[in-house]
């Protein structure tokens, strides 16, 4: 039933008829529904309604013959796109049909964005009302903004509409064009995408740097020197900046390839520090300068969808999606304003209820006389919409908010980046001490030491913003140094060398590759929590702690693309897009001539367009994308079907899952072809004189059994022709999970090979012990009992297998379940227990309705709640996707824009 507060007939029968209300979720539409009066009645859509076909079954008959067909787009009539309802909608769309009929106005509740526009377009398109339509919008749920809302309704923004409808088609046609040209030359199932192959080949490119990396060795001295003084600190550390005048170099004074850049810097080697360092021991030091400056520190402005997705990341240890999940959860349930925003800008009555609370929590001391105003730097910002803040003209702090748990860490971050927003700067002074002194070969050393301390704390008493580069102080983080005076001796405590090496650039995070995505413009900062979950969920890339790591197929695709799609993963080509679907939303352009452009090219052929791309293919060497030297050897990294292995002279090794490419070097590459190979001879079976060998498949370890060639045909007769059916077949038998390649023997060998083992007979049929995809089991025509282990294959008897088969069988195997590896906490989404277990093809995470695989880079050790609920979450779409029910989080389906574009509906 629909949240509603009063029915159909007590609506009319106050004379103000039955006002329907359609928001995208159940949970938007129960709180919604609490803040209405009488007469209103709030359903959802459950997201999208219809969208383009996903696949060709969903086309309709009619235009299935049509060339364009599997696009879903006529490129041949100004690009109209097909839509038809998605099939896991239709009966909520009957729903709401019945629901209008009884309705005498419709309100469109949906987001106040692009994809809400156009949601709620789709809707006007599909339910054809004949009562008047309003849309109803608002930046928080609150019963103020709700009612607020609900008087003062808009007309549909057609400018947004097309503006979403615009970046579906060309994602669309990006998608369906170049994705097939992956399957053909890299691997079968693959995706391309817009921004999704540019963010790929932003984490590659980072992974390339690395490879390419070549670390540079330097040294330089530190001293402890004392001042002699009572008060505190007495002692400082300080490091050597010159020698007779010239600069010691640093890390940041040597390229990547680890040559010495500066020119006149000096480069100090191990001998060379520590002589210099043993000739500075026991020498009078003075201080030559003290250099005191004052500072200020401005607070950060408030939260707008990425830089919530980069601070959550760093404090909370988040992924942007869940970040994004846990938020919508918090607008949904009125406790912040809406997630999806490029401002940065607060309402009066937002800045008011911040610097009142700033001043009720800290004092008016901490409180500037003029509000802040802040201003977007984002291009072309969607202003429409408030900075992310906590809900209402008042707000809650954390505790009494009455949240828990993730939501109670996600609302407290964002109330306390709202309030510092409000508060007056911090205030401080950094003091630069230099000190000098002579060696014994006269030889002028000068040390430097740097501290900074607080004067006056400001709105870092609210919030310090976290740092990529855990090495960073935070903002609030003082260094004391002496009070000293230039002149003052100086004695040193101690001189050592000490020895450094430059780093590589750092692997992206998320929060890093979010921030990276926003600064080139690539895509809308709304659907980078998206962009990075396809990425990871798709392998082209894992994560080892929080860096992302590129896989080699990731390398394959991004050289396939670079090499003949230049333009597609080009950074500034697709910034340069980003703004012409800026200027079609705008209305400073059109949106069929560019589309035209894009698919067919320039009518000068100056520039080939998608569809010329995608046809000439031929020239593709696949696999000379799919191959990678390693520099200095002859073995190439090549990426095959069942993934990626080396490749020397036609030798071949498996590549381990959890190497990354950069720890890929010579040396582990010829580890790797010095390891077994898992080809390991056994013995002869003394029945058969076959010999036995034990291998590694991609299945896993396995025995089989090496068949002796046919023999060849006599002179002057043909070759028989066998059948592949009826050529014969070795036996071959997984390894049990107790044993490995490197200690089975024949005798274990030839016992796995001798599987099935027949016990006997029950009730005439045979009975016979066997390995299976879900463990060993006992069976008996058609009826089978589970074993509690592999080895009970070997030594259960006809009697224990007619004891068993006397039991009710158990679904599931639920009986015999294990005990889970961790508990992790509760699912947000389902509310239930989430548990890793141990499954039959390794470890997964459940909530007891729902099960996910863990994924590459996933430890059971570290994963977290956070990363669990990803897992969950993905399973069920995947599942609701496929046709299957979707359990607890209901996810909207997709939907398009304008009467001309043709339904399927």
């Amino acid at each position: 039933m629909p949240a509603n507060n009063g029915t159909a007939n007590s609506g009319r029968g106050n004379g103000a008829g039955t006002r329907l209300v359609i928001v995208e979720s159940p949970a938007k539409a129960k709180t919604i529904a609490g803040y209405l009066g009488r007469g209103y009645i709030v359903e959802s859509s459950i997201g999208h309604i219809r969208d383009l076909p996903g696949s060709a079954s969903e086309v309709p008959a009619k235009y299935k013959g049509e060339p364009w067909a599997k696009l879903g787009v006529n490129v041949e009539r100004e690009f109209e796109p097909l839509y038809v309802v998605n099939s896991d909608k239709r009966q909520q769309v009957q729903k709401l049909k019945k629901l209008l009929a009884e309705a005498d106005e419709l309100y469109l509740a949906t987001d106040e964005d692009r994809e809400g526009e156009a949601i709620a377009w789709h809707l006007q398109e599909v339910l054809k009302p004949k009562v008047p339509v309003h849309r109803m919008v608002f930046n928080e749920i609150t019963k103020d903004a709700i009612r607020q809302a609900a008087q003062n309704p808009r007309a549909l923004n057609l400018r947004l509409v097309d503006a979403q409808e615009t970046r579906r088609i060309l994602d669309r046609l990006y998608g369906y064009e170049v994705s097939p040209v992956l399957w053909k030359k890299v691997m079968p199932k693959l995706s391309a995408g817009r921004v999704q192959s540019v963010a790929t080949r932003l984490v590659v490119e980072r992974e390339r740097e690395r490879i390419a990396f070549v670390p540079a060795h330097y040294w330089d001295i530190a001293g402890q020197f004392d001042t002699g003084k009572d008060e505190e600190p007495k002692v400082f550390k300080a490091g050597l900046v010159s020698v007779d005048g010239k600069r010691v170099a640093q890390g940041r004074d040597f390229a990547s390839d680890g040559t010495l850049k500066t020119r006149d810097a000096l480069h100090l080697d191990e001998a060379a520090a520590r002589g210099l360092a043993e000739r500075l021991r026991g020498r009078p030091y003075e201080v030559k300068s003290v250099e005191r400056k004052p500072y200020t520190r401005k607070p950060y402005p408030p939260f707008r969808t990425t830089t919530l997705q980069q601070e959550a990341s760093r404090k909370l240890n988040f992924s942007a999606k869940y970040t994004m999940s846990v938020a919508q959860k918090l607008y949904e349930n009125g406790f912040i304003t809406y997630m999806r925003t490029d401002s940065i800008t607060l309402s009066e009555t937002a800045i008011t209820a911040a610097r009142r609370q700033a001043a009720a929590l800290f004092g008016g001391e901490y409180v500037p006389d003029k509000p802040r105003v802040y201003a977007s730097k984002v291009k072309n910002a969607q202003e429409a919409h408030e900075a992310i803040r906590p809900a209402g003209e008042t707000f809650r702090t954390p505790a009494e908010t009455g949240l828990s748990g993730d939501q109670f860490r996600l609302y407290e971050l964002i109330w306390k980046r709202t309030i510092a927003s409000q508060m007056k700067d911090a205030a401080g002074q950094s003091v630069t001490i230099r000190v000098t002194g002579l060696s014994t070969r006269d030889e002028r050393a000068e040390f430097s030491a740097t501290g900074k301390t607080i004067t006056f704390y400001g709105f870092l008493k609210a919030y310090v913003e976290g740092a990529d580069d855990p090495a960073t102080d935070r903002d609030d983080q003082e260094r004391r140094l002496p009070n000293l005076a230039e002149g003052d001796p100086l004695t040193a405590k101690a001189v050592d060398a000490e020895g450094h090496s430059t780093r590589p650039p750092a692997r992206y995070t998320e929060a890093s590759l979010v921030k990276e995505l926003e600064e080139r413009e690539i895509g809308r900062p709304s659907t980078y929590a998206a962009i990075i979950g396809t990425i990871l969920s798709r392998e082209y890339v894992f994560k080892k702690g929080t860096a992302l790591v590129p896989s080699f197929l990731a390398f394959a695709v991004v050289n396939l693309l670079e090499q003949h799609f230049g333009n597609l993963v080009d950074y500034d080509f697709t910034a340069h897009m980003e703004d012409g679907l800026d200027e079609i939303a705008r209305g400073e352009a059109e949106r069929v001539p560019w589309l035209s452009r894009f698919y067919f090219g320039d009518g000068d052929n100056s520039e080939d367009g998608l569809k010329e791309l995608v046809s000439d293919i031929g020239d593709i060497d696949a696999k000379g994308v799919s191959s990678f030297p390693i520099k200095g050897t002859d073995i190439m990294v090549r990426v095959g079907r069942y993934g990626p292995y080396l490749d020397r002279d036609g030798e071949r090794v498996n590549i381990p899952d959890d190497i990354a490419p950069d720890e890929l070097t010579a040396e582990k590459a010829e580890e790797l072809f010095a390891q077994p190979s898992g080809d390991r001879e056994l013995g002869t079976d003394p029945e058969t004189g076959h010999m036995i060998v034990a291998k590694s498949g991609r299945f896993g370890p396995y025995v089989t059994e090496i068949l002796p060639e046919a023999a060849p045909p006599a002179e002057g007769e043909k070759k028989k022709r066998t059948k592949k059916a009826d050529a014969a077949k070795p036996r071959t038998s997984s390894l049990f999970k107790s044993m490995s390649l490197d200690t089975i023997t024949l005798d274990d060998a030839l016992k796995l090979l001798s599987l099935p083992r027949t016990l006997g007979e029950l009730d005439g049929e045979p009975v016979t012990a066997q390995n299976g995809r879900f463990g060993p089991y006992i069976k008996k025509g058609t009826d089978s009992r589970s074993l509690g282990s592999e080895e009970e294959l070997f030594t259960v008897t006809l009697e224990r297998a007619k004891e068993l088969f006397a039991q009710p069988k158990q679904r599931g195997r639920r009986a015999a379940a294990a005990a889970p590896l961790r508990e992790l906490g509760k699912d947000p989404a389902s509310e239930q227990p989430v548990v890793v277990k141990e499954g039959r093809f390794g470890p997964y995470v459940t909530d007891g309705e729902t099960n996910a695989s863990l994924r590459k880079g996933d430890e059971v050790e570290s994963i977290t709640i956070q990363r669990a609920a990803e897992l969950l979450a993905e399973r069920r779409e995947k599942v609701a996707a496929s046709g299957g029910k979707k359990k607890p989080a209901k996810k909207p389906a997709t939907t398009r824009r304008r009467t001309s574009a043709k339904s399927g509906s």
